[in-house]
């Protein structure tokens, strides 16, 4: 890893290299203040159908990834390798048919519900959240999850621009 040490005082038009090793770490008295390079970063969504059966909690998973820059994302979960605040977004479309129910969706850190988005309604709905969540860059991992309490067994529809879970690294710690 490159390291820029800013305890040592520069000259105004000093120019840093790094050492082409990897992510350039700027550091303040040895607190990380960002992390320049391969950012961790992923976009991946649903292709193939899977169903919520009514009244069950369900893992969603991603079968496909648009980009997934540092190699943290696998199927359904995301354990970057770089500490950090990350910038989480995701959205489920169900073909729900008629009726009215209640439908939850949950990123989870480390097996337990971190924030939670909500709808009530019928036909076909999509429902999602954003959260800004801090991972330790080695043990923490978030994954998608969802509800559906309908009566009946619920499909999650599977296409690129509709059932996605994405997240970038937009602090370092």
């Amino acid at each position: 890893m490159a390291l820029i040490n800013t305890t040592t005082t520069g000259v105004l038009g000093s120019t840093f290299y790094g050492d082409g090793s990897g992510n350039l770490t700027v550091q303040q008295n040895g607190v990380t203040l960002g992390v320049y390079g391969n950012i961790p970063a992923f976009s991946a969504y649903k292709s193939v159908l899977q169903t919520i059966s009514n009244s069950t909690v369900t893992k969603i998973t991603f079968e496909s990834e648009e980009f997934d820059t540092n190699n943290n994302f696998a199927s359904s979960s995301f354990t970057p390798t770089v500490a950090g605040y990350y910038q989480t977004n995701w959205l489920i479309n169900i073909n729900s048919g008629s009726g009215s129910y209640e439908w939850v969706s949950y990123l989870r850190k480390n097996g337990t519900t971190y924030k939670t988005g909500l709808d009530a309604g019928s036909l076909q709905y999509g429902i999602g959240g954003s959260a800004l969540v801090y991972l330790n860059g080695t043990t923490d991992y978030i994954e998608i999850w969802s509800f559906q309490g309908s009566g009946g067994n619920k499909d999650i529809l599977a296409y690129q621009n509709g059932t996605w879970f994405q997240g970038i690294l937009v602090k370092a710690a």
